[in-house]
């Protein structure tokens, strides 16, 4: 049998296999629903179409905001869900949904801890700089700060808890009853050709956004259309197209996480540390073009509105040394991406920049004061040895996607829960608003396993 790829479908009259609760995805928001699901006594199966698990979670820095966690009490940070929810809500305008916001805000500190204290995840805090929009410092992550550490480490603990993950299976259909009530089960295209139908009580998509899929992009958001795309090349929407074909709803489909940080043509994430604390981004002329501080998302439409795409991140070392407890960081390092310079001079020279214009854009830097652009300088001016990138934008994963409930089921065009299928992390409606402003650091992976939590332990 061959699936029609995409497609919803009645159920078959046999299936080649039935589990309780089917995941589809073995990211972050999919292994978090394993283990919860499996912690509440559920027989599960995760499937996943790549040869190993990854997704987009393994090309970020692995980092989840969370606020009230016994790891910012450790480090003596005070802070609440209420006030984590307002930097949520003002990132992004007002435009989120009120419950979703505080669902995700009240649940993140619980997660962090349960994965710490009952699976041995060695989590910390981020404390030696600020992520824009954050009133706190509340950025969790593994040792590295590598979004590969935290899925091998979700596997690890998988494997140990007994839980099957089957990678290189494809879902490619979705089988619902006749009136499309209720999810039955899904086929999956395996390497060798061959279709296996899988049947279950429970269904959760932790599959994808769409950002690999050029068309949707160009239909929800024309305005990065034509960015250097970033993320998982399995992010291709089935599951929004699922949801469309059984009456699902969607919302903010324009959102989407961008990032104007990515060293170019090595295609490496520079850490927005570079900038945050005290580093610039000019371009081809040397100039500064726009204010920084709103943020790597928004930073994607900025640098690609400049000449040839292309800026460059001007930084120094004691910035450099900040930003090398990331894995991502090093790795730029070690291929070249990232040119060092005991002068202004030299460094334009790496850089192919006009010197005479580069320097006088960094001596234009107020030392303690907001410039021109309306950004607010606190930092060590730049001093030798100076560092740069060039880099360009880069979209990074969609927002938007199918709305869910506060147990995380898939709602219907009428409001009510489909019973029995649910969402999360790419999958699912995230909370950065409407468009391409709203995205918080860390909001991906807030969703995605808080979601993944919820939807795996919900009856």
């Amino acid at each position: 049998m061959t699936a029609r790829k995409n497609s919803v479908t009645a159920p078959p009259e046999h299936f080649d296999m039935d589990i309780d609760t089917l995941i589809i995805g073995a990211g972050a928001c999919g292994l978090v629903a394993a283990l919860s699901a499996r912690e509440s006594g559920r027989e599960v199966l995760v499937v996943e179409a790549d040869a190993v698990p990854s997704g987009s979670t393994a090309l970020s820095a692995g980092l989840i905001p969370a606020a009230g966690s016994r790891m910012q009490r450790a480090a003596g940070i005070e802070d609440t869900p209420e006030l984590f929810a307002a930097d949520i809500q003002a990132k992004a305008q007002g435009q989120n949904d009120p419950a979703l916001v505080d669902l995700l805000a009240r649940n993140a500190g619980g997660v962090i801890d349960w994965l710490a204290d009952r699976f041995g995840l060695p989590f910390s805090v981020v404390t030696d700089f600020d992520y824009p929009g954050h009133a706190r410092r509340r950025m969790h992550g593994l040792p590295s700060r590598s979004g590969a550490e935290l899925i091998d480490a979700l596997r690890a603990v998988c494997e140990a808890e007994g839980i099957d993950i089957v990678c290189e299976r494809r879902a490619e259909q979705l089988y619902v009853t006749p009136d499309r009530s209720q999810v039955c089960g899904v086929a999956l295209a395996c390497p060798d050709g061959a279709v296996e139908q899988i049947g279950c009580t429970r269904l959760i998509l932790a599959c994808n956004g769409f950002g690999g899929n050029r068309d949707l992009v160009a239909q929800h958001m024309p305005q990065i259309a034509d960015a250097l795309w970033f993320g998982h090349d399995g992010n291709r929407g089935e599951a929004v197209q699922w949801g469309a074909q059984i009456g699902a709803q969607t919302r903010h489909m324009g959102a989407f996480q961008g990032h104007g940080n990515v060293a170019h043509p090595h295609g490496i994430l520079i850490t927005w540390a570079t900038i945050t604390e005290g580093g610039v981004q000019v371009n081809r002329d040397g100039r500064r073009f726009w204010n920084e501080a709103q943020g790597y998302s928004e930073a994607a439409r900025a640098v690609l509105a400049q000449p040839g795409g292309e800026v460059f991140t001007i930084f120094d070392s004691r910035i450099a040394d900040i930003a090398r407890q990331f894995e991502d960081f090093k790795r730029a390092e070690a291929q070249g991406a990232i040119k060092t310079a005991d002068s202004i001079e030299d460094l334009a020279a790496q850089l192919h920049l006009p010197a005479e214009a580069l320097a006088q854009t960094l001596a234009d830097i107020p030392q303690d004061g907001t410039d021109g652009y309306g950004r607010r300088f606190g930092s060590p001016p730049l001093t030798s040895p100076y560092c740069g990138a060039r880099v360009t934008g880069a979209l990074f994963h969609t927002q938007g996607g199918l709305e869910v409930d506060q147990t995380a089921r898939v709602l219907g065009l009428d409001g009510t829960p489909i019973p029995n299928l649910f969402a999360g992390g790419g999958a699912a409606c995230g909370v950065s608003g409407a468009g391409d402003s709203g995205y918080l650091s860390g909001n991906g992976l807030l969703s995605a396993v808080v979601l993944g939590r919820i939807a795996g332990a919900a009856v």
